[in-house]
Order: structure tokens, then sequence, then C-alpha cells
């Protein structure tokens, strides 16, 4: 039973994270009534919470795997009550920013979810799964729309201090209701990340959810100001548009999970990364409220996608250290969420508008469909680089006149010849001299007719030893229908065809 209620618990843990995480850009309209706040370090305030957010995924991720997400959820819990009550009790701009700061813990505790969960859920559910414990951005968006509604009735400081109170409710659940028998990984973490930093997936991964999930977290902490300074809408008004974002991306995360599960997932991310290329150059134009809407929710569909999608892709690619994987990728998504905001500001207070850091995000995202189109090509190739190298039989590739290009470990192990000993030779090295030329002559004008040829040959191998094979030669061509190589597959049957002609003289 316990085991059945993570995934719910741990998905309204990540709610109430996020719901802390996201205060103070929520809640700064109404804190620059009472708490002077420079226009050029809006960007700043905003962003900071992010910084540690980010950082903290790894060590929380790592810890999970080795006391549990019950205590890494408990002991986030309360330590968030104090960077929480500072921000309710502020008065200056320093207090929002020590406060702001440590509330980067709510956004943390997202790299829990993610290395816990899959010790539950069979490897195909795992799209669908971590789709639906993102969904938890869903806090974000709680926040957003419920904070400057209860603010206009109690004040922005009382309605900081209700989330006080959800954070001692959830350690309680936490306490009752976290698994304490869930399995533990205790390989140090410094080994973990020797074991997958070299990987050049790891940070084409990280790449990637820098910019969805970057992309998602810097629009909601940069909208809700933007929409009021910008197109002047009211403050409640510009809170529910972005709750409106919120919501789109976050549902769109477990659907981008469950296609993951269904269909390849690179192939799914090719289309998130056009869609943030042509939404960002939309917006870059600085159309009408209209179009930024049309833009805005593009992207809001493009980044939950991709977020469900990434974290599809890291446990088919990272198996056994999914863990630290996943807090490092989750790291730069959350840092993906601080930049923009800090880089759309210089950008404005430089330029006066936001065009360049739009084309910007454009542009990104265009290289980022290029290396997904790359990636997806290079497993290809990486499958058949497999099943050549690990069958049985013995494979030689040869380019149209016949010199030998490629061979794989089977070959040699039949033949006796490295690859290095035979690569720009004939095939001809193998001859045994027991077939005539009349039978190879026939053999190639077989080939050149059919463009295939299967039969029995006698050939030699490195050491002098004769042995017959089953040879199965086929003429590889090009779009144009000319021949680029020919492959021959082959296997050793002396034994059996000995055996075959000791049957035959018993009966």
């Amino acid at each position: 039973m316990i085991k059945k209620m993570q995934l719910p618990l741990q998905t309204m843990n990540l709610v109430l994270g996020f719901m802390v995480w996201v205060i103070i850009s929520a809640l700064l309209p109404f804190i620059r009534e009472d708490i002077p706040v420079p226009a050029d370090r809006v960007a700043i305030l905003t962003a900071i919470p992010v910084v540690l957010g980010s950082v903290l995924r790894i060590p929380l991720g790592y810890y999970a795997n080795i006391v549990g997400a019950r205590v890494v959820f408990i002991v986030s819990f309360i330590a968030l009550l104090f960077p929480v009550y500072l921000i309710s009790s502020a008065s200056t701009f320093t207090h929002l920013v020590i406060g702001g700061l440590f509330l980067g813990i709510g956004g943390a505790v997202f790299s829990v979810g993610v290395t816990s969960l899959p010790k539950y859920y069979a490897k195909e559910k795992l799209g669908l799964v971590n789709g639906i414990y993102g969904m938890g951005n869903l806090g974000t968006a709680v926040t957003t729309f419920a904070a400057p509604v209860i603010a206009t009735q109690i004040g922005w400081s009382k309605t900081v201090q209700l989330y006080l109170v959800l954070l001692l409710i959830f350690a309680g659940l936490n306490v009752f209701l976290g698994d304490r028998k869930e399995v533990m990984v205790r390989t140090p973490i410094m080994e973990q990340i020797r074991g997958v930093y070299k990987n050049d997936k790891l940070w084409y991964f990280s790449l990637f959810y820098f910019i969805t999930f970057g992309s998602f977290v810097a629009f909601t902490v940069y909208l809700p100001n933007f929409l009021v300074t910008h197109f002047e809408l009211a403050k409640v008004d510009a809170g529910l548009r972005t709750a409106g974002f919120i919501l789109l991306a976050t549902l769109m995360r477990p659907i981008g999970g469950f296609l993951a599960d269904k269909f390849k997932p690179l192939f799914l991310l090719m289309g998130v990364f056009i869609g943030l290329t042509v939404a960002a150059i939309l917006l870059a134009f600085s159309p009408s409220i209209g179009l930024y809407t049309v833009g805005c929710l593009t992207i809001a569909v493009g980044a939950g996608l991709g977020n469900g999608i990434i974290f599809k892709l890291v446990p088919l690619y990272f198996n056994k250290q999914a863990g630290i994987v996943n807090g490092i990728v989750s790291m730069m998504g959350g840092l993906g969420g601080f930049f923009p905001p800090l880089m759309l500001s210089f950008i404005h207070s430089v330029t006066g508008q936001y065009a360049i850091g739009f084309m910007a995000l454009s542009q990104v995202a265009l290289a980022s469909f290029i290396i997904v189109v790359w990636m997806y090509f290079q497993d290809k190739l990486s499958v058949s680089s497999k099943v050549f190298n690990s069958t049985g039989q013995g494979i030689l590739v040869t380019d149209p006149n016949g010199k030998i290009h490629a061979v794989n470990p089977a070959f040699t192990a039949l033949t006796g010849y490295t690859e290095e000993e035979v690569v720009g030779r004939n095939p001809s090295i193998l001859k045994s001299g027991r077939q005539s030329k009349d039978f190879y002559t026939e053999m190639w004008t077989e080939i050149a007719e059919r463009g295939s040829w299967q039969g029995e040959i006698w050939n030699r191998r490195k050491n002098g030893e004769e042995y017959l094979e089953l040879l199965t030669i086929n003429a590889v061509k090009d779009e144009t229908g000319d021949i680029i190589h020919y492959v021959g597959t082959f296997s050793d049957i002396t034994e059996q065809a000995a055996a075959g002609r000791a049957t035959a003289r018993t009966t």
C-alpha cells in the first residue's frame, strides 16, 4: 500500500515545492508596493531562487538514493520554513534576496522524485510515471494564480505565512506515508559522476532540458511582471494568464512522457525544437497581445512535451546511473530558468525591447534540433554497428572493385585474419584453390543479374586449414542504382557437411 502511495505523494510534494519556489515572482507586484525594488534588480530578485534550486538538485537526487526520498522531503520542507518566514516579515530588499535564495530548496526537490520513483515501475512505463510526477510543476501555477488573489484580500505578508502551515502538514504526511523501505543505492557521488561525465549524451540532454525546462521557468517568473508593465494588464489578469501558461505546459509533460513510451523519443524531440524555434521568432517581433499569447502557448506546449520526453530518455541511456544523471540534467534545466530573465532584462535595458533575446532562444532551439537529428541517425548507425559486431556469422564488406572495406569480429574468429591484415586486400587471400575459374565466373554473373548469390565454397584460414563455408553475397546499391558495396556473410559448415556425408554412407 505504501509503495502505491509514492507516486501521488511525491507528486504532491513537488507541487508544494514549486508553490514555495515562485512565491516572490508571483507576489512581486504587491511586494514592491511596500519594499523598494529598483527596476534593474527585478530580474535578479526573481531569478535568485532558481540558483539554489538548480545547484541543490544534484545532492538532493544523490541523497534520495542514500537515505530515501522520505527523509529528503521531510528535511527539505522543514528547511523551507526559514526562508518563507523571513520573506513574510521582510522589510528590505536584502531580506528578500536572502529568503529568495533559500526558496531554491523548493525547486531542488524535483530531482528527488525522478530518482526515487523509477524504483517502483517497469522501464517501459517510466516516461508516463516521470511525466505524472513532473506535473508537480503545477505548483507554480497554483501560486501564480492563487497568491495574488489571496493577497488582495489579506495582504502579501499573511499570504506568504499560509505556506508555513502547508510545509508543516506535508512534512507530517511524509513522516507517515513515505516509504521507509525504499531501495537504497550507496555508490559514492564522485564515482557516479566519473562514470557519466565523459558521455556526450549527458551534456546533450542537459542542453535540451536547459532549453525546455528553462523556457518554462523563465516564462513563469518573467510573465507576471512583463504583462503588467508592457501590456498594462491588471495584476490579477497577468497572474491568470501566467497560470494558464503554466497549466498548459504542465499538462503537456505527462503527454510527452506517454508519447515517448509509445514512439521514438528523439523523433518527438525534433518536433518540440522546431515548435520552440517558430514560437520564439514570433515573439521576437513584439506582436500584439493576441499573437503574443499564441507564441507563449506554443512555448508552453513545446516546453511541456520536451520536459516529459527528456526524462524518458535519461533511464534509456543511463540505466545504472539514472540518479546522478537526473540530478545533473535537472540542475541544468533549473539554470536554464536563471539566465534568460537576466538576459532579457539586460537586453531590454540596452535596446528597449526583447526581440534579440527571443531571437537568441530561437537560434539555440534550432541548434538543438540539429543535434537531435544527428543523435537520431547516430543511434541508427550504432544499432547497425552493434549488429555487425555481435553477429555470429562472419561478415566482410568490399568496395565495388572488390577491395575489403571492413570485417567483423566473427570474420577474424573464423578465418584467423585480423581487420588490419585484410582491409584494402582482395578476398582472394581466402581462396583454397578447390573451385575452378568457371565457378567464380558463374557466381559473379548471377550477382550481376540478381544482385545476390548463395552457395557452398571451400576457403582457407590464415593457418592454412581448409574449411567449407555457406556464403551469401549481396550487392548494395545507392539511390541511383550504382553498386557501392558487396557484403558477404558466411558460416563454417565443415562439421555439418562431414556429419551429413557419414550419415549418407551408413544408410
